[in-house]
């Protein structure tokens, strides 16, 4: 039977991942969408051939035949939704960063466990065949002990979405996650001793470009650098004890790296539909990573655990903290 999905906000992230699920044939179905406009979750499922549409997130809970539901809102609508969704029972796939700092990513995760639904924190970078085959060629040993891991994101963007506090904006939080998730994978998940950073705010109060040192055990360091002013590399570099690993640019949804055995390519197919963002049809690697969750009856998946993801949210309030930004859900 398919995967019976819900969708939460009629934006382009929403509708990337909508389109994205069309590469996986009969095994997933839009039932639902919900938005805080009718008219918008209308529009958003005549678009995409879903059956019904709400003007409410919360009517959307209510839904009996979603299972499982994709929550694409801005940031700070991030917990409110997905505590409607999992108090209702409805196992949940949500936006990164999961939540706005590390006291709502708890509650969330607490919530979850406690209720005993699927929550994921949609990286969808770590579903990608490069991130994989990066793990395997770490974990293999050829590139020896890694010693330094370097990864930028950093692109001009002048959204409010990412210029205002108010909307949860901030280089880190936007950009800065996907570097944090790269070198906390290289890591092994692991909690890093001690973060260092420095940035420079925008008028509205949030970094607009931010620096971090990121120090592990056993001698390593990761260096992650972010912007929303500039183009960066986008790229991810892990030095090694005998050797060099490069993830190309796009570090976030990447189809090529290199190491000492040689290059690995994996493009993205083409099943035809158009994408907001970048490499959008990728999103399908994560749709299916959790309908493969939900029929082993996982609660979270092995690619992303949830207290990894607690982490990456303590790393990222570090970071953002020492710049000087603060939300008033910090409060």
């Amino acid at each position: 039977m398919a995967t019976r999905w819900g969708i939460a906000s009629t934006g382009k992230i929403s509708s990337d991942f909508v389109t994205a699920m069309k590469g996986l044939k009969d095994d997933h179905r839009v039932v639902a969408v919900g938005a805080r406009s009718l008219a918008d979750a209308q529009a958003f499922a005549k678009k995409h051939g879903a059956k019904k549409a709400y003007g409410s997130y919360e009517a959307l809970s209510k839904d009996p035949d979603v299972e499982v539901v994709y929550i694409g809102t801005i940031h700070p609508f991030h917990l409110p939704v997905a505590k409607l969704m999992i108090n209702a029972g409805k196992h949940v796939l949500c936006e990164k960063p999961l939540c706005l700092n590390v006291k709502q990513t708890k509650e969330l995760v607490a919530l979850a466990r406690e209720k005993k639904v699927f929550l994921m924190e949609a990286v969808w970078s770590r579903l990608f065949p490069v991130y994989k085959e990066m793990m395997k060629r770490i974990n293999a040993g050829e590139i020896g002990d890694v010693v330094q891991v370097f990864c930028s994101f950093g692109l001009p963007i002048g959204t409010d979405r990412v210029l205002k506090k108010a909307l949860g904006g901030g280089a880190t939080l936007d950009l800065g996650v996907y570097c944090v998730q790269f070198a906390s994978l290289v890591m092994g998940g692991e909690r890093p001793e001690k973060v260092l950073a420095g940035g420079h705010l925008n008028a509205e109060g949030v970094d607009a470009t931010t620096s971090a040192t990121v120090v592990y055990s056993k001698g390593r360091v990761a260096t992650l650098n972010c912007s929303f002013r500039c183009e960066l590399p986008c790229e991810g570099i892990v030095v090694g004890t005998k050797g060099t690993l490069k993830v190309s640019n796009p570090i976030w949804c990447p189809l090529q790296l290199e190491s000492p055995s040689g290059k690995f390519d994996s493009p993205l197919p083409d099943f035809g539909g158009s994408f907001n963002f970048t490499h959008g049809q990728g999103m399908m690697y994560e749709a299916a990573e959790v309908r493969r969750c939900l029929h082993e009856g996982l609660l979270e998946s092995p690619h992303i655990k949830l207290d990894e993801t607690l982490i990456l949210s303590e790393i990222m309030e570090s970071v953002r903290k020492q710049v000087g930004v603060t939300y008033p859900q910090d409060m």
